[in-house]
């Protein structure tokens, strides 16, 4: 997997941010069975970034904890089964990695949510990247049903990876 992390604040963490993201990731590719590498790109933003970001791509004119920006259009979350016909849109000709998409994601939000929820800020920092990755595989939360898969996917991921509601 290829992923780029990019820090557009002084922020930083008690933890290692690009290795959460790598660890968080690939769990979850795992555990949805994508049988490509990857590319991911991963913004880390302050509040107005992500609401501008926010506001241009989805005229939505607030801040967020996390943007996902999926290439892939699936027939069925998780379904990387990928016709020829598509294989100029979704890999690179250069290194043949699927191009998942990109990850923008709020540092302040994750400050802030994991006070609010009285846990530490890598388990908020690597629940939105699952969440997110999730997003980028196909899956949404439109209805409560759709959400109780995604929840239910990323407990199993950040329990997997030993992430709890402790650190």
């Amino acid at each position: 997997m290829t992923f780029y992390v990019e820090n557009e604040t002084a922020v930083g963490f008690s933890f290692d941010a690009e290795e959460t993201v790598r660890r968080v990731a690939e769990a979850v590719l795992k555990s949805e069975g994508c049988p490509y590498e990857v590319q991911l790109n991963v913004i880390l933003t302050d509040n107005e970034g992500i609401r501008g970001f926010n506001r241009d791509f989805r005229q939505i004119d607030r801040e967020t904890d996390v943007l996902s920006f999926p290439n892939l259009d699936f027939e069925a979350a998780a379904d990387f089964d990928i016709g020829q016909e598509r294989e100029a849109d979704y890999f690179d000709p250069d290194t043949g990695e699927l191009l998942l998409g990109d990850i923008i994601l709020s540092v302040e939000k994750v400050r802030e949510q994991a006070l609010c929820y009285g846990h530490g800020e890598e388990r908020e920092f690597a629940f939105l990247v699952a969440h997110s990755m999730l997003h980028l595989c196909g899956y949404d939360h439109m209805t409560e049903a759709e959400a109780a898969v995604m929840e239910a996917k990323q407990e199993a991921v950040l329990t997997g990876l030993g992430i709890t509601r402790n650190k």
